[in-house]
C-alpha cells in the first residue's frame, strides 16, 4: 500500500490544504492527515475542532485518515508505515522552507517527500490569514471547506 502522510497544523485547514489533500489522494492508496501537537504554540482552534473540520471535509473519501501525532514526522511514518510525506507548495520561500525540511528527514530515514504545486487560484491562502480574517470579521468561509464553520 503507497500510504503518505499530509502533516501539519490546520488552524485551521484552508482549501489550499483541501485541495493538495484531494490531489494527493488520487496518487497514494491512503493520505494521513497528520495534525500535529505542539504544546508550544497557541491555537484559534482546539485539537478536537480541527480534526472534526478535516474529518467532515473527507467523510466521503474512504482514503483519506485524520489523525493526531506528538513527535517527529518521520518518527510518526515509521509508526504506521508510511514511506511518503504529502506537502504543497505556494511559493518559492515554501520551497526554500519545505527543501530543507525534506532532505533533513530523508537524512533521518528513507522517507521521500512529494512536493504538489498549490492550485493558482488557493495559491494565495494560509491559515495564518484565514485565522486574521476571522479575529476581524471577515468573509473566511470564501477560503476554507464548507466544515470549517464557527
Amino acid at each position: 500500500m503507497r500510504r503518505a502522510i499530509f502533516p501539519g497544523s490546520f488552524d485551521p485547514i484552508t482549501l489550499g490544504h483541501y485541495d493538495i489533500i484531494k490531489r494527493g489522494s488520487k496518487l497514494f492508496d491512503e493520505v494521513v492527515v497528520a495534525i500535529g501537537i505542539n504544546s508550544d504554540k497557541k491555537y484559534m482552534f482546539s485539537l478536537e475542532e480541527r480534526q472534526h473540520f478535516i474529518e467532515e471535509a473527507f467523510k466521503n473519501d474512504p482514503n483519506v485518515k485524520v489523525v493526531t501525532y506528538k513527535g517527529l514526522t518521520v518518527d510518526f511514518c515509521k509508526e504506521i508505515n508510511a514511506d511518503f510525506i504529502l506537502r504543497g507548495l505556494r511559493n518559492p520561500a515554501d520551497f526554500e522552507f519545505e527543501k530543507a525540511i525534506a532532505h533533513t528527514n530523508r537524512k533521518l530515514s528513507r522517507i521521500e517527500t512529494v512536493f504538489l504545486l498549490t492550485a493558482s487560484r488557493t495559491s494565495y491562502i494560509s491559515s495564518s490569514i484565514v485565522r486574521d480574517v476571522i479575529r476581524n470579521h471577515g468573509d473566511y468561509t470564501v477560503l476554507v471547506p464548507d466544515s470549517v464553520r464557527i
